[in-house]
């Protein structure tokens, strides 16, 4: 069987497709699972405007009733995202919680905070970037490896 393999490119081009389809799911789930629980872990006491949350957003001078608003919202995204499939809705998720990210990171450096307040935005930011970044070539890979068994079907049936 493995020699069979070996022989015919065919099939090593077909398993080296699977592994990096595989390799992709993994560092999506990874990067989408770590992006998921830092807005999770941030939505949460926003939902229940815990004195925290509200303390945070009137040092950046917003008003305190929009915390559980972007709260619930953050959430609604992170369950779009985690549900398969819904390709229009994960979009519009990823662009929300894209513009939460930026938003507050503008904020915290306008309201004159010092670097250390704002300098962990960059890891949330770089989940997104990666969990984007990785579902976007799990589509790729997807979209390829079904034209590529629609034309193995072809040659099947041609031959047949």
């Amino acid at each position: 069987m493995f020699q069979q393999m070996i022989n015919n490119p065919a099939c090593c081009r077909q398993a080296l497709k699977l592994i990096k389809m595989k390799r992709t799911k993994i560092l999506y789930w990874v990067f989408t699972g770590l992006f998921s629980f830092m807005m999770l872990g941030s939505a949460i006491p926003d939902i229940l405007s815990s004195p925290v949350a509200v303390e945070g957003f009137k040092q950046l001078g917003l008003p305190a009733y929009l915390v559980p608003f972007l709260g619930i919202a953050k959430t609604l995204g992170v369950i779009a995202i985690l549900v398969p499939g819904y390709r229009l809705l994960k979009e519009w998720a990823y662009a929300g919680l894209f513009f939460d990210l930026i938003g507050a990171t503008y904020l915290i450096i306008a309201s004159g905070q010092p670097a250390s307040s704002w300098a962990f935005m960059i890891l949330p930011l770089a989940f997104f970037v990666a969990s984007y970044y990785f579902y976007h070539r799990k589509l790729r890979l997807t979209a390829l490896s079904k034209s590529v068994v629609s034309r193995e079907d072809e040659r099947v049936v041609a031959v047949a």
